[in-house]
């Protein structure tokens, strides 16, 4: 579901990036402002990032095999860690060098062609606005309770948060090119245009720098989240298991949990009882928590001594 709701967000965001960045490099064409152009490359990057997101969605469902016994459910955060890389270069450094380059020789927006950007700009903030209200209502279906910093902290599937992300970093860099455009008509001053290039860079490089760092984090391999934890180790004790004795947790995928736990057990249990036990506890955690999909359960008599469970 979680997943099904990424695809829609995806596919909101490429369907007007593509049209934005079409839109925005004619008007860099008729006027040559460099924030038009600095914005028409930040369009044009989200939109590989958003085909990026969808192939490594339909990557991720590869069966497991030989070499991957635990399947490919990692190839989205691989793909999604790929989106900021992209973000930075081709979008943050080349907006940055932009600027640069028009800071040096600054130039005012002439000829009739002058109201372009203007108008590009406030179509992109509607249809930009569009994007990211779908991304909002998807992203509500599985927060929560979750602040919205934290959601993009804590998920567990990509796709919502890099969206969420490159539509928040969108909407404020068409924000700094109005901000760019306007006062270099009102002024006649090209400066103005550079510093709004400057600081659609600088925003590119910040919101890759996040999802570089959360990206990273999954790919190194997350634990589930405290509630989910929580809920294994209740589901995990019952009738032949009187409680874990310690426990550890990895996403194989956004989708797929791995469990493996070391619990006690009477040690008047025969072998079969103890074979049942650990058969009921994992139907009762994957009842809990459907997504732990892989479970490993290590039996050990139980001493009384209190054990720290932990992720």
């Amino acid at each position: 579901m979680a997943h099904d709701g990424g695809n829609k967000a995806i596919l909101a965001a490429l369907a007007a990036n593509l049209g934005i960045a079409v839109t925005k490099f004619i008007a860099y064409l008729l006027t040559l402002s460099s924030s038009m152009l600095a914005e028409s490359v930040h369009s044009l990057a989200d939109s590989g990032n958003q085909l990026l997101l969808l192939v490594g969605g339909r990557r991720a469902r590869k069966e497991a095999d030989e070499a991957h016994p635990f399947g490919y459910g990692r190839e989205r955060y691989v793909y999604a860690f790929i989106v900021s890389i992209i973000l930075f270069s081709l979008g943050g450094l080349f907006a940055l060098y932009e600027a640069w380059h028009k800071w040096q020789d600054p130039h005012p927006i002439e000829g009739r062609w002058w109201w372009v950007p203007l108008a590009v700009l406030v179509a992109a903030l509607v249809m930009e606005g569009f994007s990211f209200r779908t991304a909002i209502h998807e992203s509500n279906q599985v927060r929560g309770e979750r602040s919205w910093p934290e959601f993009v902290r804590t998920a567990r599937a990509p796709e919502l948060p890099v969206i969420l992300l490159e539509d928040f970093a969108a909407l404020l860099g068409l924000v700094f090119a109005l901000f760019g455009v306007g006062l270099t008509l009102i002024t006649g001053n090209g400066s103005w245009d550079a510093v709004g290039t400057a600081a659609i860079g600088v925003l590119l490089v910040l919101v890759a720098a996040v999802l570089a760092v959360e990206m990273k984090s999954l790919l190194v391999g997350e634990g589930a989240t405290p509630e989910h934890v929580r809920a294994i180790e209740s589901a995990l004790v019952g009738p032949g298991v009187g409680r874990v004795i310690h426990m550890r947790t990895m996403h194989l995928g956004p989708e797929e949990l791995l469990v493996a736990a070391k619990i006690g057990v009477d040690g008047a249990d025969s072998a079969g009882d103890v074979a049942r036990a650990i058969d009921d506890a994992e139907r009762r955690v994957r009842g809990a928590v459907p997504i732990a999909r892989v479970i490993y359960l290590e039996p050990d008599l139980d001493r009384g001594r209190s054990g720290a469970s932990v992720r």
